[in-house]
């Protein structure tokens, strides 16, 4: 009796490729820098981050330099890479740059549909979990999400790709306020409440000022309470 053949291998049999080294080490080193796990101030070698991902020293030096690119880092040649301070300045900038762009959006967004109101709803639910369990690093994620959100919904893809750009400068600056201001989440959840109920009731000058007071606090922070 003929022996069947091997059945052919489907491209969902193959293995999943493992992404580029220094795609490895992009990831890993921005998450760090990102999450706080790599404060301000920690000068970061090649040879312990090649060690940490698993990787030789040259896809490590192409990460770091694009990190520098991005305004995370500060090379410095035979001696590592310096992660940046969030400085006032940079604070200020976004404070700034978030208010142009949310308080157009929140005054755009009425009357809110109620796909958004259900998915801000959803999201202020997740953040209070996220809170209540001292996850600040996932709560800054959900923070930013709630937000860009309401960018979102006013249909203008230039604003919402340029609240995009502001991403990662956020989240780093989110979490580093949860730590130094443990006691400001739960005045940002009931901020976040008020923006909502504002949005539900469809008032739009509401919403305005209450956006206005949340992404205002920040500017303290460029007066001197940089932690």
């Amino acid at each position: 009796m003929p022996v069947a053949p091997a059945p052919a291998s489907t491209p969902a049999a193959k293995a999943v490729k493992t992404p580029p080294a220094a795609d490895r080490v992009y990831a890993h080193v921005k998450q760090g820098v990102l999450d706080r796990r790599y404060e301000g101030g920690t000068l970061l070698t090649e040879g312990e981050l090649a060690e940490a991902v698993g990787v030789s020293r040259t896809p490590v030096r192409e990460a770091l330099l694009r990190l520098e690119a991005e305004g995370l880092l500060k090379l410095y040649p035979k001696k590592g890479a310096l992660v940046l301070p969030v400085s006032a300045q940079e604070i200020a900038d976004v404070v700034e740059t978030r208010q142009l762009v949310e308080e157009h959006a929140a005054r755009k967004a009425v009357p809110a549909p109620a796909p958004l109101l259900e998915r801000l709803e959803e999201l202020l639910a997740q953040q209070k979990e996220q809170a209540a369990a001292g996850d600040y690093a996932a709560a800054a994620v959900t923070d930013r999400c709630f937000h860009a959100e309401i960018v979102r919904s006013g249909g203008n893809e230039i604003l919402s790709r340029l609240y995009d750009q502001l991403r990662d400068r956020q989240l780093r600056m989110g979490v580093a306020v949860m730590h130094a201001h443990p006691d400001r989440i739960a005045k940002t959840l009931s901020e976040h409440e008020e923006i909502l109920t504002a949005l539900r009731s469809g008032d739009a000058e509401a919403a305005v000022g209450i956006v206005h007071r949340h992404v205002n606090w920040f500017s303290d922070l460029a007066r001197g309470e940089v932690r």
